[in-house]
């Protein structure tokens, strides 16, 4: 476990010594998301009965900035590490597959939990109201930030440069995020594009999240936690086979 604690603590450290750029600037980008959109829309918008667009926007935002900063945490660890060449001092020691991949995970989970408790702070003046079931937002938040975290362990062993990992989170970590409900709700779209969207797993992570806000939901939560929770398990299964396996990061 020496091992497993240590890397932990390292990149706790990694992303908590430059603060301002992991923390704070998400915050501050998804405060402009808020002010901005629910100064256009909320005359106009009511995704949910009762519930006013300016609350229904904010644990989206919370969950989508959790899931950003949990994958460019682990993400960006691992490609750091491969280009210095420092890499090699994180394999020489006998620190087995999972502990190697529950250190970054863990790491991710926090990063991207403190992230989202700082939007909810600045946010929470625009409406939010407590939680309708508290134990819902903290499964969604912590296993969402697992998935994120466990692809961005994924693609940090994947790409070889800076450009790849870019290309990565502009192309798939992007488009996921952005279609996924985040500023509206799926039940307001046409009906191939509510079809599109039910099969991203990020929309499933975003609506179980405001479901523990709101009791309300586009689908039920148990079908999200489902697709959440296999995603998870799944992506966790294949990452961890190729630390063991040494792809990329052995030869």
């Amino acid at each position: 476990m020496y091992g497993f604690i240590t890397l932990f603590k390292k990149e706790i450290l990694r992303f908590w010594k430059v603060g301002f750029q992991t923390v704070m600037a998400p915050v501050l980008t998804a405060l402009l998301y808020q002010m901005i959109f629910s100064h256009v829309l909320s005359q106009h918008v009511e995704a949910y009965p009762g519930v006013s667009y300016t609350a229904f926007l904010i644990p989206g935002l919370a969950m989508m900035s959790m899931a950003q900063n949990a994958f460019a945490n682990s993400s960006s660890s691992l490609i750091q590490s491969k280009i210095t060449g420092n890499i090699v001092f994180l394999l020489l020691p006998p620190i087995s597959a999972p502990a190697f991949f529950g250190a970054y995970l863990l790491a991710s989970i926090v990063r991207g939990l403190v992230v989202g408790c700082g939007v909810l702070l600045v946010t929470a003046w625009f409406g939010l109201s407590l939680p309708a079931q508290p134990l819902w937002l903290l499964v969604f938040a912590v296993l969402g930030c697992g998935v994120l975290g466990a692809l961005g362990i994924m693609a940090g062993i994947w790409a070889d440069k800076f450009d790849q990992l870019a290309a990565f989170q502009n192309f798939l970590i992007m488009p996921l995020t952005f279609l996924s409900g985040v500023f509206y709700s799926i039940n307001s779209l046409p009906p191939l594009w509510r079809s599109i969207s039910h099969l991203n797993p990020v929309f499933y992570m975003i609506d179980g999240f405001r479901y523990g806000f709101f009791g309300q939901a586009d689908v039920s939560p148990w079908l999200s936690l489902a697709v959440v929770g296999g995603c998870f398990v799944a992506l966790s299964l294949w990452v961890m086979r190729l630390i063991a396996s040494g792809y990329k990061l052995r030869h």
